[in-house]
C-alpha cells in the first residue's frame, strides 16, 4: 500500500501551476506592503526574539523533523514531502493569527518578510541537506536528480522578486500599499486556498485511501513546528506575545511554495503533495485553534503553570 504512495501523482495541469505561482507571488507582495522601516528598528532593538524566530524555522525544525522521521520511518516520497516543508518558510496567514491571538504582530511581519528573503537560499539548501540524512528519501532525491540551481531560481523567482518589490513601494507610496494589502492579501489567500481545494477534489480517491496515514504525519509533524516554537521562545525567556509569534511563525509553513516546486520538479509525486497540500489545510485549522485560544491570554492572567 505505502508502494502505491510512492509511486503515485497527483492530478494538476500547467495553468493551474501557472495561476499558483502568481497567487503566492501576489501573496508575498502584500506580505512586502506591510514591511515598514519601524519593523527594522523593532529588529535592532529586539534582536534576540528576530533570532530565535529565524532559527526556529530554519534550523531546529528541520532538525526535529530528522528526528520526527526516523522514528516513524515514513515512505520515502512522504518523508521528502516532510523535509520540503521544514525547509520553507513560513506562511502569511500567520501574521493575521498573531495578531488575532495578540501576539507580537510587528515581529511576526519581520520574520514572515526575512524568513521568506532567507528562503531563498535556505530552502533549497536545508532541503537537500536533511533529506540527506535519512537514506530512503536520499536515495529517491537521487534517482529524481534535481537541480538545487534551478530550484533556487524558482524561489527567487516567486518570492525575491515580490518581496522586493514590494518593500519598495511600501517605502515610497505607505498610502498606496495600506490600501492595497487590504485588498491584495485576502483574495490572493482565498485563491490559495482554492487552488488547494482543487487540488483535493481532483485527487479525492487518492486522498480517501491514504488520508489515515496522512492525517497523523502531518498531526505529528505540525505539533513538532508548534514545539519548535515554544521550546526555542521559553529557552530564550521571551515575553508571551513574543512567545505566540514564534509558535504561530514557526507552525504556519509556506506549504503553497512546497506545492509548486513538487509540481514543477517532482511531478507531483504523490507523498510529498499529499503532504503539503494537507498541510495547507491543517496549518489553517491548528493555528486558528491556538490563535483563539490564546486570544485573551496575557502575561498576567497565564496560570503558574504554563509560565514557568
Amino acid at each position: 500500500m505505502m508502494e502505491n504512495l510512492d509511486q503515485s501523482n497527483l492530478n494538476f495541469n500547467q495553468d493551474s501551476l501557472l495561476l499558483l505561482n502568481i497567487s503566492l507571488a501576489i501573496i508575498m507582495f502584500g506580505v512586502a506592503l506591510d514591511l515598514k522601516i519601524r519593523d527594522f528598528k523593532y529588529i535592532g532593538q529586539n534582536p534576540k526574539a528576530f533570532v530565535l524566530g529565524i532559527a526556529s524555522q530554519f534550523f531546529f525544525l528541520p532538525f526535529l523533523t530528522l528526528i520526527l522521521v526516523s522514528l516513524i520511518q515514513p515512505p520515502p516520497s512522504v518523508a521528502l514531502g516532510m523535509f520540503l516543508v521544514a525547509a520553507c518558510p513560513g506562511g502569511n496567514v500567520s501574521n493575521f493569527m498573531t495578531h488575532l491571538s495578540n501576539g507580537n504582530t510587528a515581529l511576526s511581519v519581520s520574520l514572515t518578510a526575512f524568513s521568506t528573503a532567507f528562503s531563498i537560499f535556505l530552502t533549497p539548501f536545508n532541503f537537500a541537506l536533511w533529506s540527506g540524512f535519512y537514506e530512503p528519501a536520499s536515495l529517491l532525491l537521487r534517482e529524481i536528480s534535481l537541480s538545487y540551481a534551478d530550484v533556487f531560481q524558482t524561489v527567487a523567482l516567486i518570492l525575491g522578486i515580490p518581496l522586493v518589490c514590494g518593500m519598495l513601494i511600501s517605502h515610497h507610496y505607505p498610502n498606496w500599499s495600506g490600501k492595497a494589502t487590504k485588498i491584495l492579501k485576502p483574495i490572493s489567500i482565498l485563491i490559495f486556498a482554492g487552488f488547494v481545494l482543487i487540488a483535493f477534489i481532483g485527487n479525492y480517491n487518492l486522498f480517501l485511501e491514504f488520508i489515515s496515514f496522512i492525517f497523523l504525519w502531518v498531526f505529528a509533524h505540525n505539533m513538532v513546528a508548534l514545539s519548535s516554537g515554544f521550546t526555542l521562545a521559553k529557552l530564550g525567556r521571551l515575553p508571551l506575545a513574543d512567545t505566540k509569534t514564534l509558535v504561530i511563525e514557526t507552525g504556519i509553513q509556506n506549504s503553497g511554495l512546497a506545492l509548486v516546486l513538487i509540481f514543477t520538479y517532482f511531478e507531483g509525486l504523490g507523498g510529498m503533495a499529499i503532504i503539503a497540500a494537507w498541510w495547507g489545510i491543517w496549518h489553517i485549522i491548528s493555528g486558528m485553534g491556538i490563535a483563539f485560544i490564546w486570544k485573551n491570554y496575557s502575561e498576567k492572567n497565564l496560570s503558574p503553570a504554563i509560565n514557568s
